[in-house]
This record gives structure tokens, C-alpha cells and sequence, in this order.
């Protein structure tokens, strides 16, 4: 299928990370030029030298999406040089904070706060109302299961990724008028490659994952390849009747199942 992405300027954040950059080379393959914005200028490079040598059109941007400075600075000078933000994608953040409420570090709270949550209302407040000027615009924000029924010993995380789909929903209200879609992502862990590992290796490296592939129906876990044509078709024209809807990549770890 032809999703259409020829002539679109998609902005990646995040776009250093593992799911990150396996959006941004999807997004290249499909024909978009690929904006890849992280807070780390060398690996936001790497990977858009990896969409270019595919073939893509792909540029690196450092940004720190916690600074509202800086984001308006960048989302200025990526409208200079491509025209604007067709597609926007909010992937960015952080995974690493886990303790329960009573001893949760505040700084972690306050930091994966600002980056998980804010830092998408940051830079989306500005390239959202120029979508809607325009009449066409895709978001695509990044929320997680966590996001969706909780995590424990994740209040930081499940409470930003909760957060993210109050801000993809309420994007699709405003939008669906202008031409411009707002959906949500929501996927179980991803690992990439070490789904491929036996369990008993797996519960060697991190007996979590191995309890959450056995309460996976699907009996896997996510792969980054699971989630990234998803974000690539909900980016394209075939996607337009689809907005404000949050989306499980989960292998249907969130269903009732015995």
C-alpha cells in the first residue's frame, strides 16, 4: 500500500531512541522527510544518516523539549527549511523511574513530568494551530499500556502516559474541523530483540519481562516493528476518518484472559 507520505515533513522527538528511530526510518521508506529531534544531537544524526543511506530524506534537530525556548527556536527553523510540520510525532520519554508512591523520588516525578508530558504539550502547541491553518495535520502522541491501566511502581510514568491521552483526545476535538487527525498510540513493553530470546534466557536478563510475556495472550513480547507501520499509516491520507482514538499494540496483554 502507498501510504502517501511523498512531500510530508514528519517530526520524530525522541527520534534517537530505539522506537523512536524505528518510526523515523518507516516514516523515510514511505517517502516523508523525516525531521529526527532529540535532547541528543550525535544520536538524532545516526539515525537520520540510516533513513538517508535507505534512501530517505532525513535531518537531525537537538532539542530539549523541557525548554519552551529552545522548542520554539527549532520548530522556527524546521519551517524555514522544509516549510513546516506535516506529521508530528510525540515519542519522547523517559521509562526509568520505578519505586512505590510512599518512597517515589520527587525530582523523578518532577522530571518525567516534564519531559513525558510537557514536553509534548511544548512542542505541539507549536506545530498544532499551523496544521490547522493549513488544513492537514497528523499527530500521533506515544502512551502506553501503563498509560491506560496503570503501572505499578511506575506513578510517574503511568501518570504522564495517561496524560498523553487526555492531550491526544482533546487534539482530536480541536482539530477534526481543520483537516488535522490526533491519535494514540498505547503499546505493552517493546524489547526489539531480545523478543527472540528463549525464556529462560529472558528471565535471566529480566525476570519482568518473562512475567509479562507469560500474561502476553500472544505469548510474545512488542518489537519497535510492531508499533512503527502503525504510526506511518495513521500519518497518511488512508488514516483521515480516524481520529482521537487510542490505539493498543499489547498482543493482548491488556484483555481478561484464564
Amino acid at each position: 500500500m502507498d501510504l502517501g507520505l511523498d512531500g510530508r515533513t514528519a517530526l520524530v522527538t525522541g527520534g534517537g531512541g530505539r522506537l523512536g528511530s524505528e518510526d523515523a526510518r518507516v516514516l523515510g521508506a514511505e517517502g516523508a522527510e523525516v525531521v529526527v529531534l532529540d535532547v541528543e544531537a550525535s544520536t538524532a544524526e545516526a539515525v537520520a544518516e540510516e533513513v538517508r543511506e535507505d534512501g530517505g530524506d532525513a535531518y537531525a534537530v537537538e532539542c530539549d523539549l523541557t525548554d519552551r525556548d529552545d522548542v520554539e527556536e527549532t520548530v522556527a527553523e524546521v519551517r524555514d527549511r522544509s516549510g513546516g510540520v506535516d506529521v508530528l510525532v510525540n515519542n519522547a520519554g523517559l521509562v526509568d523511574a520505578t519505586d512505590r508512591v510512599e518512597n517515589f523520588d520527587d525530582d523523578l516525578w518532577d522530571r518525567d513530568v516534564a519531559v513525558n508530558l510537557t514536553g509534548a504539550y511544548n512542542v505541539t502547541r507549536q506545530v498544532f494551530p499551523a496544521m490547522c491553518e493549513r488544513g492537514w495535520g497528523r499527530v500521533i502522541s506515544m502512551s502506553s499500556v501503563a498509560g491506560t491501566h496503570g503501572g505499578f511502581g511506575q506513578i510517574s510514568y503511568s501518570t504522564t502516559k495517561a496524560g498523553m491521552v487526555g492531550l491526544g483526545t482533546t487534539l482530536a476535538l480541536e482539530g477534526a474541523r481543520h483537516g488535522v487527525t490526533s491519535n494514540v498510540l498505547a503499546p505493552s513493553i517493546v524489547v526489539g530483540d531480545l523478543a527472540d530470546l528463549p525464556p529462560e534466557q529472558l528471565e535471566q536478563i529480566n525476570p519482568q519481562f518473562e512475567q509479562i510475556r507469560q500474561a502476553t495472550p500472544m505469548r510474545e513480547l512488542g518489537r519497535e516493528e510492531d508499533v512503527a507501520p502503525l504510526v506511518a499509516f495513521l500519518a497518511s491520507d488512508h488514516a483521515r476518518y480516524i481520529t482521537g482514538q487510542v490505539v493498543g499494540v499489547t498482543g493482548g496483554v491488556d484483555l481478561f484472559a484464564f
